[in-house]
């Protein structure tokens, strides 16, 4: 009786509360996604040592943009970097420092994502900041700067993100509960053709799969057919790429679009697995209904903060490293694909409507999805275990 209780209390607030102010997050509105437990905060922050930060900057009618920061771990990243790597699904972006991740698999900065033509300055922002912490002295860096365009309502040709806004973004930076939707790099962004942002989730594997936690932070700005837990989201609400093609709709601009997707775990790995990690963060972007258009820049970063497997900068003598072996990766393959399918969902949920002298993202109507939702049964998965 109490559960159906709760059943009923969580429909009716979905139909009736759920303002622009108010949009739930995809756990809340009884989206669940695979089979794995969420941490504390279902955040990437929930991997132990991982904080983020976001400044959004909405100024005049044009500038609709920002700029969230990833400081991946505490300490000198520079003396004690930590192991990564990027991986590019589709390579048609502007990401800096690639080559050097790829070439060392390690991270020796905080990661930034911004808007396409804010990443230089932001990178040159971030190496300012850099030499401002404990420790550096006159070294090369590799700044990590990741982006998408948010054009279509962001005047990004005035390059508004400079120093203060990425000071800001990284000195604001902590762990726990990470805002969401038209936010910091989310701001002036799309998913599917309405407005998508920050989206964020998160994977605790149980003791007897190794007990480590997976964390995801996406910034969604990709286009394709929306499809949620097997719901087609995106043809019943007539919102989809081709429809031109399709029938005397002039609206084509919908399978293009980009997304960075970063991914975070205490579990301990070198690069080479780091990299197979984040190919399969691509398999939960699909599961949304991507398919990587010509247009897109789809990249993921992954790293490890596992303290055995960060070794230092420099060191005259062999350094051990721990690392899982290949055998043990199958259930973090699975939960990337979950935190990442889930990260995506949350930045559709949570992100507002946002207009501009350019022109406007409006928010996926809350009610209509998930009328969606209820039609294909798409919903409260976890009440549907003979266990529960």
């Amino acid at each position: 009786m109490q559960f159906l209780y709760s059943f009923l209390l969580l429909i009716f607030l979905t139909f009736s509360a759920f303002s622009d102010e108010n949009r739930p997050r995809a756990r809340e509105a009884g989206l669940i996604i695979g089979i794995f437990d969420t941490g504390e905060f279902n955040a990437i922050t929930d991997v132990d040592g991982v904080k983020v930060g976001h400044h959004t900057k909405i100024e005049g009618g044009d500038i609709r943009t920002g700029v969230t920061a990833i400081i991946p771990a505490p300490g000198n990243l520079y003396t004690h970097p930590i192991p990564a790597w990027i991986h590019v699904g589709n390579g048609y972006g502007k990401l800096i420092g690639e080559t050097q991740v790829r070439e060392f698999g390690e991270i020796e900065t905080p990661i930034l994502l911004t808007c396409t033509l804010c990443v230089w300055s932001a990178a040159n922002s971030l190496k300012e900041w850099v030499y401002n912490q404990p420790g550096m002295g006159e070294h090369t860096i590799n700044p990590i700067v990741g982006e998408t365009n948010d054009g279509r309502l962001n005047n990004m040709w005035k390059d508004p993100i400079q120093n203060k806004e990425v000071f800001d973004a990284l000195d604001n930076a902590s762990n726990g509960h990470v805002e969401e939707g038209s936010v910091g790099a989310g701001t002036g962004t799309q998913a599917f053709g309405w407005k998508g942002g920050i989206g964020t989730s998160s994977r605790v594997l149980p003791e007897s799969l190794g007990g480590y936690t997976i964390g995801v932070l996406v910034q969604t700005n990709y286009g394709g057919i929306l499809e949620i837990n097997g719901a087609p989201v995106g043809r019943e609400l007539d919102q989809y790429p081709y429809k031109k093609e399709l029938s005397e709709d002039t609206n084509n601009e919908l399978h293009d679009g980009s997304i960075m997707i970063v991914v975070a775990t205490d579990a301990p790995l070198n690069p080479r697995n780091l990299d197979r990690m984040a190919m399969r963060s691509m398999m939960g972007l699909a599961r949304t209904g991507s398919y990587a258009s010509n247009g897109s820049g789809d990249y993921v970063i992954a790293f490890s903060t596992n303290k055995k497997s960060r070794k230092p900068r420099n060191s005259n003598k062999p350094v051990e490293s721990l690392s899982l072996v290949n055998s043990s990766m199958s259930p973090i393959f699975a939960a990337t694909a979950e935190a990442t399918e889930e990260a995506i969902y949350n930045a559709i949920f949570k992100a507002t409507s946002i207009k501009s002298s350019r022109g406007s993202r409006e928010a996926i109507p809350i009610d209509k999805l998930m009328q969606v939702l209820e039609k294909y049964n798409a919903l409260y998965w976890d009440s549907l275990s003979p266990e529960k």
